[in-house]
């Protein structure tokens, strides 16, 4: 049984993968993805880190998109992402598709039902972006995460499994994070690849954060501007300095997330899908600051819909360099009196949701074969 699972929300697809494995250990999985995730970048994604890892084959889809897009070579890639999905698709003559959103997914999930190859689709967000849109056209199925989404897909086909949440972010299997315990702690995150005007913003108020919080930060590994690097030599001059601890990871693994969830008392981030439904979980304050581009303005309704939940706050990030400051300071000061007061959505994150998922794929494919 071979399954090929595509998307741009690779977050969701591992709790399922983990659970797929579960119930059809002769499953044969296959990964199409993004293996750099920006113009210039010659580190590979955490997306690629993470599936390589668990020995999932990965293929590099060079995909383009319509949305907000006028850049010809970008076009282009439109048509070659389809072919190139088509090759592959002969190649492993996979028994399904499973879709996880995001414009890469749309040329895979077209060239599977060309050759006759069922999908099914996740939809991660509240406000349905233009791709899952089309590629519910041609799913078999369609899995979604909150309620508010199945107005926009055809009811006969569309099923309510939550976001899959995953389970590291409960555990604690590492000690890594020795901190300052007279101050508070934040945890940084900005996606999976980071965020170059959060980490610019970081960077320029270090100091002086470092003299409120500790800090727990991802910043991503981007070739060109080497955060990494240049964090870790601003806090190499200002260490002796400051009373706050300063721990730097291009990415935080697995191993490791459960430690930075349970040790910061409250978040940074941006305002996607995944690290919404993990504030929740764990009834995180947070800061965001939503990637104001995104397709549908999701991010800022997803921010909107925590600060109103009385869990956080927002940071515009046309303003993050002056306004950063002074939240995070707001924040270390406050962060418990930042408390979830809405039970309709605590209750909207399910446990079981990468369970549900999986049996779905799994019912598929068995009525496929009959």
């Amino acid at each position: 049984m071979r399954i090929v699972i595509t998307g741009g929300h690779h977050s969701s697809a591992l709790p399922v993968i983990e659970e797929l494995k579960k119930i059809m250990p002769e499953v044969q999985l296959y990964w199409f993805g993004h293996k750099y995730s920006l113009k210039g970048d010659k580190n590979p994604t955490f997306e690629y880190h993470e599936i390589t890892k668990l020995g999932i084959p990965f293929y590099d889809i060079k995909a383009g998109k319509f949305y907000k897009t006028f850049n010809l070579l970008r076009l282009a890639k439109i048509p070659y992402g389809f072919f190139q999905s088509l090759y592959f698709l002969i190649k492993l003559q996979p028994q399904l598709i499973v879709s996880f959103g995001g414009y890469l997914a749309v040329p895979v999930v077209l060239a599977g039902k060309i050759l006759g190859i069922p999908s099914v689709t996740h939809e991660q967000t509240v406000v349905v972006g233009y791709a899952n849109k089309v590629i519910s056209k041609f799913a078999s199925k369609i899995l979604i995460s909150w309620p508010q989404s199945q107005k926009y897909f055809d009811p006969s086909k569309t099923i309510l499994t939550g976001i899959p949440v995953r389970k590291d972010i409960f555990e604690v299997r590492s000690n890594a994070f020795k901190l300052n315990p007279d101050l508070p702690t934040v945890y940084i995150t900005a996606g999976k690849t980071g965020s170059v005007t959060v980490n610019e913003a970081i960077q320029q108020a270090l100091e002086f954060l470092l003299g409120k919080v500790n800090i727990i930060h991802q910043c991503g590994d981007h070739s060109e501007f080497r955060h990494f690097d240049v964090l870790t030599s601003a806090y190499e001059r200002i260490k002796n300095n400051v009373p706050g601890i300063f721990h730097l990871r291009k990415f935080v693994y697995g191993d490791e997330i459960g430690e930075a969830f349970k040790k910061s008392d409250f978040i940074l981030g941006r305002a996607g899908a995944h690290v919404i439904s993990e504030l929740i979980a764990w009834e995180k304050p947070c800061i965001l600051v939503p990637i104001p581009w995104v397709s549908h303005n999701e991010q800022n309704k997803n921010a909107e819909m925590l600060r109103d939940a009385g869990l956080g706050i927002i940071v515009s990030e046309k303003n993050i360099k002056e306004e950063l400051p002074g939240a995070v300071e707001k924040m270390s000061k406050e962060y418990n009196r930042y408390t979830l007061n809405d039970e309709n959505l605590r209750k909207l994150i399910r446990m079981d949701s990468a369970v549900l998922i999986a049996h779905e794929i799994h019912d598929l494919l068995k009525n496929e074969q009959k």
